[in-house]
């Protein structure tokens, strides 16, 4: 997660015309993407998002399940710490990118998934809407495979990541990507652990802007609405404290977004349907 990102407008972020070739992947994950090894795909913006926001909905999909981080790419040598890097401790960006990978191998094993991390630098490092990586591994993947993008809310990286998702997707006529509530962002609105919990998003002003811009465009349909019991909770909790370079700041902009009755405590994902 960085919060260098502003709040931004969701135009389709247009797939480069210069094919890039298909990311490397890391840890244990060597499979190349049009191999028939997972059958789910999260796209998890920064190294930290899907735990965030999927911890307990990843052992309700569809197995195996990989995670993409799009923003996993290294910084350029010439790069200068980011002010959010700084805020978390550290001196240099490189220090900050294996730090963070480290964090995210150690999350991501808990859970019992593989990950991949795209070639993109993290926003303040890169051009942030320019995914052409994300397309072409999207393109690359077979037929069959679930795809989970963030919903975009109040951050312009998770939005760049939805709209690339969503447009490559249809661009193939592949099946539309599920959408998941991006946390703790989402996790503020109002009603958030309700059966009103669409309601709310959809009236409210700031945590909303991104939900009611989806259903603009198409009908949401609830695919997994879980509200973590004790033990689910303690699972979640000991995946997300393995990020620890970032949970100090993360409490300055969200608050105490690790309480037992905080954001992350209720999951959601939704299924699209084109309105005509």
């Amino acid at each position: 997660m960085t919060h260098e990102a502003k709040p931004s407008a969701t135009a389709p972020v247009k797939p480069s015309v210069t094919p890039f070739a298909t990311a490397p992947a890391v840890s244990s994950a060597t499979t190349p993407p049009n191999a028939p090894r997972w059958r789910t795909v999260v796209l998890s913006p920064h190294f930290d998002d899907a735990v965030l926001s999927l911890a307990a909905v990843i052992p309700r999909l569809r197995g195996p399940v990989v995670v993409v981080t799009v923003y996993g790419g290294e910084p350029g040598p010439e790069a200068a710490v980011s002010g959010w890097d700084e805020r978390c401790g550290f001196g240099t960006p490189h220090e900050a990118y294996e730090a963070r990978s480290v964090e995210d191998a150690l999350a991501l094993d808990m859970l019992g998934v593989s990950r991949i991390t795209l070639p993109h630098p993290d926003g303040p490092y890169g051009g942030a809407d320019q995914l052409g990586h994300l397309d072409q591994w999207l393109r690359d993947l077979p037929d069959g495979i679930d795809v989970l993008a963030p919903l975009g809310t109040r951050q312009a990286h998770h939005a760049f990541v939805r709209e690339q998702a969503l447009l490559t997707r249809a661009a193939q006529g592949a099946p539309l990507p599920l959408i998941y509530a991006d946390l703790p962002y989402t996790g503020h609105a109002p009603g958030w652990h309700t059966d009103a919990a669409e309601a709310a998003l959809a009236a409210e002003p700031e945590h909303g802007e991104s939900y009611r811009s989806l259903t603009d465009r198409y009908r949401l349909s609830v695919r997994w609405d879980v509200r973590l019991d004790d033990a689910q909770w303690a699972r979640k909790r000991l995946a997300v404290q393995c990020y620890g370079s970032q949970l100090a700041p993360l409490g300055v902009d969200h608050g105490p977004f690790l309480s037992w009755s905080g954001p992350l405590r209720t999951e959601r994902v939704w299924s699209l349907e084109q309105r005509s």
